[in-house]
């Protein structure tokens, strides 16, 4: 039997990325997104391209009962989850914390936080009782290097960080790995977002550098996931060339 893997966010970026590259690589795929049309989409390429079989939830994981009802209905051989990649994420805005607007700051918390754990809270104890499984949360390098204008997006992905290392430790007696990732600069949607569709603003982000690209990112996933049963590559960094830490950056004039 192919090992099911179920990834949230796999509308756009790594989610997408990450569907391409497990499917290639023989998996079976839960995805998850708030888009519809796009998870109807990424279904058929995916059959297309690879003849993977997918099983597409439409739903928002800031939803608690939409999170529990989606997964409720899954058929008995899919609960059998051998990867989670919790992918869904965003940051909305760059203000100081004195001036930042609260529906931001709720926005960011229930989705990189709240979001990841309900998911978690789901998928856990399936792989608790098959004493096997993998738990990819993404996080980012604003979680190791917090910094000014980023203050609340920083925090829920240091929460990331943190509930990652404690779950680490809880499932060592069920065979359960827990990895996380951190991402620098990549080339998503993510600064369209954080900038509420400012595309002249999100594209100077990448100015002067070459980011990361999705597919960089997903191709780590594959790799973590396909290591020998006794690795777990537990906590890995990833930037940019140009990139050195969160405010410092390399770019060609």
């Amino acid at each position: 039997m192919s090992k099911i893997a179920l990834i949230t966010g796999a509308t756009s970026g790594i989610g997408a990325a990450t569907s391409h590259i497990l499917a290639s690589n023989g998996f079976d795929l839960i995805l998850t997104g708030r888009r519809n049309k796009r998870l109807v989409e990424l279904e058929l390429e995916l059959a297309t391209k690879y003849k993977a079989k997918c099983l597409i939830l439409c739903f928002d994981v800031t939803k608690l009962e939409q999170v529990q009802t989606a997964l409720d209905s899954l058929p008995g051989n899919w609960m059998a989850i051998d990867v989670l990649v919790n992918n869904a994420g965003l940051a909305v805005g760059m203000d100081t914390v004195d001036s930042g607007e609260i529906e931001d700051w709720e926005r960011m918390i229930d989705t990189n936080v709240k979001g990841l754990l309900y998911l978690l809270r789901k998928v856990t104890p399936w792989m608790k009782e098959r004493k096997s499984g993998h738990i990819i949360n993404i996080s980012s390098l604003a979680g190791k290097d917090p910094y000014p204008s980023g203050s609340v997006y920083c925090a829920t992905k240091q929460a990331v960080e943190a509930i990652s290392h404690a779950m680490r430790i809880e499932l060592l007696p069920f065979g359960v790995k827990v990895s996380t990732i951190a991402p620098g600069m990549v080339d998503t949607e993510f600064s369209n977002v954080r900038f509420k569709g400012d595309n002249d603003r999100a594209r100077g982000v990448y100015k002067g550098i070459t980011p990361l690209l999705p597919v960089d990112i997903a191709e780590t996933i594959l790799f973590m996931v396909t290591r020998p049963a006794h690795v777990n590559i537990a906590d890995l960094l990833i930037m940019p060339a140009a990139q050195g830490s969160s405010r410092d950056v390399f770019r060609n004039s």
